[in-house]
């Protein structure tokens, strides 16, 4: 039976909100209700992304939010008993302009400022002997961070919500967010598919669809759903499961080894926002063609599937993180621009601070408020794909 009253209730059953209600369950936050409109959890973005998790950023809250994330994820088994089938492969960054390089360079120096300390420039030779079977004609430079790789976002949401529900917080699928009732500029109640729930505290975590519940009390969020689409291939032998995982930055074309094959996806920069997860044939026939131009030895491999997602985007590709100033117990916690799954774990502690505190305290991250797009002070992170 879903509760009638709430000390707070989240918004959306992906890998967000699932910290996000661990974090504060562990907090002994009260009571606790998340809802998710689908059957099962992380049936959104959160299940449908190539798994990437990185420190390659350009700007110092990305990175430091990559920092905690990252060090969480590898020590996963650690913490909860499970694996996070974190598998460090390494990202090599292909860059193919005279700016990028430079961009790269500063990224660099400020990420080992940070603490990034193995990530390092490569000159051509050093990324063939790396990636040996690549096409490297036009590339003149690479980063190469070996830390860098993929993890499971299944098991990461699936696991904090477990987490969550063993310190009391109630986990409430097939239930669909209809209204959000304010009073004197407050969080009143959440209304549901299913009934009503009275609450002073709620945390928008719908990702691409963060927007439309923020339009439930009137306010603007800056969010917009933006199709992104993969595929997977046969075993290519020749191509070790360690492989590093490979993005050319111009294109945004990338791919890294899978249990079998390799994952293959490129971001198509004429992509208007939308909802559907239908596939874009022929974008799907121009990646193909780039990947074998980078990877030839894709040629003898085939399709085995076509996977659909949606990247929750924002104007300065950094998420929103924390309260809306114009409705009193209405935070915020969407909006990472395709790399939310791999800061989930610092994104559910920041908002638990940001709840229980008043601020941040671990990480700074008063910068990503949601006023900072009308006040003209966007944090742009460029090395976004």
């Amino acid at each position: 039976m879903l509760p009638t009253t709430a000390d707070i209730v989240v918004i959306g059953g992906g890998c967000m909100g699932a910290s996000v209600a661990y974090h504060l369950a562990a907090r002994k936050a009260g009571t606790l209700v998340l809802l998710e409109r689908e059957k099962f959890l992380a049936m959104g973005s959160s299940g449908r992304n190539a798994g990437g998790v990185r420190y390659q950023f350009s700007t110092p809250v990305n990175i430091q939010l990559s920092l905690y994330s990252l060090d969480v994820i590898a020590r996963f088994q650690e913490i909860f008993g499970v694996s996070a089938d974190y598998r460090p492969l390494g990202y090599v960054f292909l860059l193919t302009q005279p700016h990028e390089v430079q961009a790269f360079q500063q990224n660099i120096a400020l990420q080992k400022a940070l603490g990034v300390y193995d990530v390092r420039y490569l000159e051509p030779a050093e990324i063939a002997r790396l990636a040996p079977h690549l096409n490297l004609e036009g590339v003149i430079g690479g980063s190469f961070c070996p830390r860098d790789g993929t993890a499971d976002p299944h098991t990461i949401t699936q696991t904090y919500a477990s987490e969550a529900k063993k310190r009391g917080a109630h986990i409430e699928t097939e239930t669909n967010v209809i209204g959000i009732e304010t009073q004197n500029g407050r969080v009143a109640k959440v209304k549901t598919n299913r009934g009503d729930i009275a609450t002073r505290v709620v945390v928008n975590c719908a990702g691409p669809w963060a927007a439309q519940i923020g339009k439930l009390v009137d306010l603007e969020i800056p969010i917009v759903p933006l199709r992104r689409q993969f595929f997977n291939t046969s075993a290519i032998p020749e191509i070790p499961r360690d492989h590093p995982f490979v993005i050319e930055f111009t294109t945004s074309l990338y791919f890294h080894s899978d249990s079998t094959g390799l994952v293959v996806g490129m971001a198509n920069k004429q992509e208007k926002p939308g909802e559907t997860y239908a596939i874009d044939e022929a974008f799907h026939l121009e990646t193909l063609e780039r990947a074998v131009y980078r990877l030839p030895l894709l040629e003898h491999a085939r399709v085995t599937s076509q996977t659909v997602g949606l990247y929750e985007v924002t104007p300065d590709a950094h998420p929103i993180l924390g309260p809306a100033r114009d409705v009193d117990g209405f935070y915020i916690c969407a909006g990472f621009s395709g790399h939310g799954f791999q800061h989930s774990p610092a994104a559910g502690l920041m908002l638990s601070e940001i709840i229980l505190d008043g601020a941040a305290k671990t990480i700074d991250v008063s910068m990503l408020d949601l006023e900072r797009f009308r006040e003209g002070r966007p944090v742009l992170e460029h090395n976004v794909v």
